[in-house]
């Protein structure tokens, strides 16, 4: 998979941090809700948030 770079980590915890409420365990709709919350103007970045943020939103579960 690779390491992630540290601005998609630094925008997945802030957005996390502020909004957790509105982000769910599935991809698609954190990319949608991404598009609301942040303006990210590339959409391979958005993507790559939402992973992330999809991620870290599945790992709560298993801990």
């Amino acid at each position: 998979m690779g390491i992630k770079p540290s601005y998609i980590k630094n925008l997945g915890t802030s957005l996390l941090a502020k909004q957790r409420e509105y982000f769910t365990k599935n991809f698609d709709e954190n990319k949608k809700q991404l598009e609301v919350s942040a303006s990210i103007p590339s959409k391979r970045v958005r993507n790559r948030v939402a992973g992330y943020i999809t991620r870290r939103m599945n790992a709560k579960k298993r801990t």
